[in-house]
């Protein structure tokens, strides 16, 4: 691939029905708007650091949320696997990211993504992780998620500018027009 896919960002909904569908929709919004400010890059783009020595960079955010996801499949009972951290490299996920394995980082996301809404499907708010050492609710863990997503957002808007060179119009997210018709952009 020469560049990442554009995605559609839902919309979160303005009247959920219950807390559930409230937490899931801003949920799948953040997850939508980290790869939408990865789409249209290119693997050398995704992998450029913010400022050295620092290795922040989109890759590495979207190899970090690919880990943090993990928090969600404590649900299945199933072991996590290995993605980009260990005990050598505790900051794999931004140190290791690699242009060469954008692609199969992507996947990795998604793959890892698609684990986490299966774990919990059909699970309560209240649920517990089964495997967890600590009690840790079912909601604790989407009201992190959306924290985690919401604060790696802000980084992945100064990483994208500065990969574009400062033409904000290159990657700006779509508005959200309120009941004020303020708009708040993330």
């Amino acid at each position: 691939m020469t560049s990442w896919p554009a995605v559609e960002r839902p919309a979160p909904t303005r009247t959920p029905p219950d807390e559930r569908t409230s937490l899931e929709s801003w949920l799948e919004c953040h997850r939508a708007t980290l790869l939408m400010k990865c789409a249209g890059l290119d693997p050398k783009q995704l992998a450029t650091r913010s400022c050295p020595p620092s290795s922040l960079s989109l890759l590495g955010l979207v190899r970090h949320m690919t880990e943090v996801e993990t928090w969600f499949h404590d649900f299945d009972g199933q072991p996590h696997g290995h993605w980009y951290c260990t005990d050598d490299e505790p900051d794999g996920e931004f140190d290791l990211a690699d242009p060469a394995r954008a692609d199969a980082d992507l996947a990795a996301y998604h793959a890892s993504v698609g684990r986490a809404r299966a774990a919990v499907d059909g699970l309560g708010l209240d649920d517990l992780a089964p495997e967890s050492t600590k009690p840790i609710s079912l909601r604790w863990v989407f009201q992190h998620m959306i924290e985690e997503y919401a604060r790696h957002n802000g980084h992945a808007d100064l990483l994208r500018e500065a990969v574009a060179h400062g033409d904000r119009r290159a990657w700006l997210s779509w508005a959200i027009a309120g009941p004020t018709r303020h708009e708040t952009i993330f």
